[in-house]
């Protein structure tokens, strides 16, 4: 069984029964992944399968410290056997960083998990913070406005999510230029 489909499987056992929504976010997050082959190549399928593990750390089963990316990740790395490359976009995606100083949880991330490729991790961002919850495709700015108003202000979600705009803003317009540079190369 290729990585793939193992990590379909892993996802789909975590969060189609207790989490039905965030499954179909999470499908839709790992078929924008598919969009990005004709710039990411043979990136494409390690891509696929951290898209389908991203939000994994959701699963009631898997809560620890509440910060869903390092919840994941650790569980990827001690129990499902991920491999490294995986775990780090796990752990980092959608600009984690920023929701792990707000949880004072900044140097645990640090020391468990280096951070991956910028282009991988941009992939992975552009991928989760064009997808809403149901699945659907959204503007970054939608998708950002969806959050704020999913969690309220206060909520630690909303707070790093306003820390990270920037650069989750940046990396979804990286990924939207490549992607505009390799159809305009097709076509000319």
């Amino acid at each position: 069984m290729g990585h793939i489909e193992w990590a379909y499987g892993l996802a789909k056992d975590l969060l189609e029964t207790t989490l039905p929504r965030r499954w179909a976010h999470t499908q839709g997050v790992a078929a924008q992944a598919e969009t990005l082959a004709p710039i990411l190549g043979p990136d494409t399928d390690t891509l696929i399968a951290a898209c389908l593990l991203h939000d994994v750390g959701y699963a009631p089963d898997l809560v620890g410290t509440g910060m869903h990316q390092l919840d994941g990740a650790r569980y990827l790395r001690d129990v499902a056997g991920a491999g490294d490359q995986l775990c780090r976009l796990v752990a980092f995606h959608s600009c984690a960083d920023n929701e792990a100083r707000q949880r004072d949880l900044f140097d645990v991330l640090a020391k468990e998990f280096d951070q991956e490729r910028p282009d991988l991790a941009r992939a992975l961002t552009y991928c989760d913070m064009t997808t809403g919850p149901d699945g659907r495709h959204l503007d970054v700015r939608d998708r950002l406005a969806e959050i704020h108003a999913r969690y309220g202000p206060e909520h630690v979600v909303s707070r790093s999510i306003a820390d990270a705009t920037p650069c989750i803003v940046s990396s979804v317009r990286a990924v939207e230029a490549a992607l505009s540079d390799v159809r305009q190369a097709d076509t000319g």
